[in-house]
């Protein structure tokens, strides 16, 4: 697995949705093992990372952080 991805969940600070959408397009990238999907394919590779970043943000906003 990549290990180059953002660690976006820090004390403090608010993940944008830029952030969240880079990550999200940089996991299934990874995953799918495509930089750029044909045309064909275009449409389930731009659902899967608008659902990973939906899955993220709702991670990050469900977690609490220690204090």
């Amino acid at each position: 697995m990549c290990r180059s991805i953002k660690v976006l969940r820090r004390a403090g600070e608010t993940v944008t949705a830029e952030e969240l959408h880079a990550a999200a397009l940089q996991f299934v990238r990874k995953i799918s093992g495509c930089r750029k999907p044909s045309k064909i394919n275009q449409a389930a590779f731009d659902r899967s990372v608008a659902e990973v970043a939906a899955a993220s943000r709702r991670l990050l906003e469900s977690m609490r952080l220690r204090d």
